[in-house]
């Protein structure tokens, strides 16, 4: 028992001899984040490459690898619905891509939205061309924030439109 004792005495008095400092635990807490967002990161870019494989567009055309570092990529069908958004849109709105997965990218829009961007977007889409258009959009909570959305229509092989592309990221 006695040796016991002395072992706790021997371990506090090299402890302090050590003279370092002890790292908490809770750094681990940034290396499991950091993992967290390359899996997510990846998990995306895979989701996108099987939605441009399946629709037969290419993703190269955009650079979305290197865009999704700092953007939120949302992709509609040709009629506007949500059909995909990477995973930087629940922190931009507070929405979860569940949450939007089927609905109108209107769902951001509110009474101080400017409904000159509006139609200028709209003529875009008609005229089926890229633009990049800054928007006041709305977040779950009900807060404001504004949206730089560059956007492009994406054609399959035979030059049909598959669906629309949508970098944005708050402004």
């Amino acid at each position: 028992m006695n040796s016991v004792n002395n072992y706790g005495e021997l371990f506090k008095e090299s402890d302090a001899n050590l003279n370092c400092n002890s790292v908490p635990i809770l750094c681990w807490d940034f290396h499991y984040e950091l993992m967290n967002e390359l899996k997510t990161f990846s998990s995306d870019l895979k989701k996108i490459k099987q939605i441009s494989r399946q629709f037969k567009w290419h993703v190269t055309d955009f650079d979305i690898k290197e865009r999704m570092k700092d953007e939120v990529v949302l992709i509609t069908d040709p009629k506007l619905k949500i059909i995909f958004a990477s995973e930087g849109i629940a922190k931009m709105t507070g929405y979860t891509e569940k949450e939007i997965l089927g609905k109108f990218p209107k769902m951001f829009q509110g009474p101080m939205t400017s409904a000159l961007v509006l139609k200028e977007i709209r003529i875009a889409i008609e005229k089926q061309i890229p633009f990049e258009k800054t928007l006041l959009n709305y977040k779950k909570c009900g807060e404001t924030y504004d949206c730089n959305i560059n956007a492009f229509p994406v054609f399959n092989n035979k030059g049909n439109l598959s669906h629309f592309i949508a970098f944005e990221k708050a402004a």
